[in-house]
């Protein structure tokens, strides 16, 4: 199985991006931080993420749904993320590495559970806010040096999707895993 990871910082794109793999056939793992975010919000918890507990809240959803995520063994399969964002989310906020983060870190190395190549989806140049994006655009870019940076310094290397129509960011990815 090839494991592929679709990252990059908060409104450029990767959910369409993910949709459209899926319409054309591709196993798809969906991301884990704008569920625990809705989560929290149904609870009454406006501000999740100023918890540190929070980023072992997504990097056990991101754990969970990757080990059932099944497939064929020749299968493609695009992730929404995975706990290397959860590290870059981590830094940004200026949470400290809990000991499940830092193990989910190794795990993920020593199995080798991702392809080397990450499509690192390049923002906009502009964000829509919701209800679980609350930052702005210059914050995006601030996140987005982070998220790079943190991807490169464990080791994986960054496929550019640059700013483009849905369609050619899709044609793009598919020609890199051919």
């Amino acid at each position: 199985m090839r494991r592929f990871i679709i990252t990059g910082a908060p409104g450029a794109g990767k959910t369409a991006i993910i949709r459209q793999l899926e319409l054309d056939g591709f196993s798809v793992v969906e991301e884990a931080a704008t569920d625990v975010i809705a989560a929290g919000h149904a609870q009454g918890n406006a501000e999740l993420w100023r918890d540190p507990s929070f980023i072992d809240a997504i990097a056990h959803l991101q754990r969970d749904r990757q080990t059932r995520a099944s497939c064929q063994p020749d299968e493609v399969q695009f992730h929404d993320r995975c706990v290397v964002c959860t590290a870059a989310l981590a830094l940004y906020l200026g949470h400290p590495f809990s000991p499940f983060l830092t193990s989910e870190l190794e795990r993920i190395k020593r199995e080798a559970i991702y392809q080397s190549r990450v499509f690192f989806v390049r923002n906009l140049g502009f964000i829509t806010p919701t209800d679980a994006r609350r930052i702005s655009f210059e914050e995006t870019v601030r996140f987005e040096k982070i998220h790079e940076q943190t991807y490169r310094d464990f080791g994986f290397e960054l496929v550019s999707i640059e700013p483009g129509s849905l369609v050619e960011r899709v044609r793009v990815i598919k020609a890199a895993i051919r």
